[in-house]
């Protein structure tokens, strides 16, 4: 059985529980609690070196960062696909990919805010204006790059789901919990409703996973 180590408000798990979810493969949940730095002890430290949470095992081996497991996923499992068959397709639902996995996510992680709160004594409002600020230049670029590339249908490449839509939703789900407003964003949140209605998408939601409180 395969396991998954994950935290149901973790967007970078949330990533990997819709496209286990896609693929209909079965897993085993390992709750890491992030608040208690559970990913930080010396067990998980020793299964992944990383200290950073998702983390999959399967067959023994483990596999982390969410972006690299999705491509794991796509190649060791192609049906469905979460890459198009196009290079030039690929590269472009990559782009979107790491717009929120590159510019938005590392800036907006758990240990960054906690880290200018504790090194540089920020505000819980100074750190919320942080975190709505990169939201805002992340999805600036984002909603410009659907706009541009004009790919776009149901989802962002065509009708076809890809890791862009699996990034996506959760990095609109964290922005709303932090109350940012995405009405700039009308494409990129019409999207994300989209796909978060799917039912790989509803069952992978933080509110039900297991060990959200």
């Amino acid at each position: 059985m395969r396991k998954l180590y994950t935290f149901f408000r973790s967007s970078t798990s949330y990533r990997l529980r819709i496209a286990l979810a896609l693929k209909g493969l079965d897993w085993e949940p390992r709750f890491v609690s992030l608040p208690r730095m559970e990913h930080r002890t010396a067990d998980y430290m020793a299964l992944n070196p990383q200290g950073l949470l998702p983390a999959l095992v399967e067959d023994g081996r483990l596999f982390a960062q969410s972006l690299a497991v999705l491509e794991y996923l796509d190649e060791t499992y192609p049906q469905p696909p979460i890459l198009p068959k196009s290079a030039v397709d690929r590269a472009y639902v990559r782009g979107l990919s790491q717009i929120i996995g590159c510019d938005i996510h590392p800036l907006n992680n758990v240990r960054v805010l906690k880290y200018l709160k504790s090194r540089w004594q920020l505000s819980d409002d100074d750190a919320t204006e942080w975190y709505r600020h990169w939201i805002t230049e992340g999805f600036r670029s984002f909603e410009a790059t659907l706009k541009a590339s004009g790919l776009s249908g149901s989802y962002c490449l065509g009708d076809a789901i890809t890791i862009a839509d699996i990034c996506l939703v959760p990095q609109v789900a964290n922005a709303r919990r932090f109350l940012c407003d995405l009405a700039a964003f009308p494409l990129s949140v019409a999207i994300a409703g989209r796909a978060a209605a799917l039912p790989a998408f509803e069952a992978a939601h933080p509110s039900l996973q297991a060990d959200a409180f």
